[in-house]
């Protein structure tokens, strides 16, 4: 009795310990598979309706990622186009609305334009930490807003600046954060 107890003992062992071993090397070759994909496919793939960001910090971070890919990587016309869809549905409808899809695509395309010609480039983005972004209702519309605060570390020929930029965002009908408007801002105190 007690070699029946033994054997299912070690039976169950092995057992747990291949289901184990099968889910790393599943989870490891997932991230491989990802890893392989570069800036820009990771941008073009990606399927908002089911890995939309959770937070309003975390879409501005998405943001950045597809402004520098914009500015820093090798793509076709095609992936471009593609890349401004995704960023393009990172805004809110009233920012669509003002801004129909062609005409921020051709301004997309003018903005990699200039900063090709002036060669100028954004070496490192930030977003400000979770604690630091600033949430309100607003009185008039009820709307659930956050603030968020970015910098850009820019290198044009061989000199840098930083630029700094606030979004405002706004909660969706389906609770999700989206870009309503952005614009440029002063450096914060501490880093003056």
């Amino acid at each position: 009795m007690k070699k029946k107890v033994g054997i299912t003992i070690v039976a169950i062992l092995c057992i747990a310990l291949i289901c184990v071993g099968y889910y790393f090397l599943k989870k490891e070759g997932a991230a491989s598979e990802n890893e392989a994909l570069t800036k820009v496919q990771k941008i073009t793939t990606l399927d908002l309706e089911k890995e939309y960001p959770e937070t309003p910090r975390e879409v501005v971070k998405l943001y950045n990622k597809i402004i520098s890919a914009f500015h820093q990587e090798e793509y076709t016309q095609e992936e471009l186009e593609k890349m401004c869809q995704v960023a393009y549905e990172l805004m809110d409808d009233e920012l669509q609305a003002n801004n129909p899809f062609d005409s921020y695509l051709i301004s997309v395309q003018a903005d990699v334009e200039l900063y090709e010609a002036r060669k100028k480039e954004i070496v490192q983005t930030d977003v400000c930490d979770s604690n630091d972004v600033l949430y309100k209702t607003d009185s008039a519309t009820g709307e659930d807003l956050a603030y968020v605060s970015a910098s850009y570390f820019v290198r044009e020929d061989k000199e840098y600046t930083n630029t700094y930029q606030m979004y405002v965002m706004v909660k969706d009908e389906d609770g999700k954060w989206k870009i309503k408007v952005y614009y440029q801002i002063e450096a914060p105190k501490e880093e003056e």
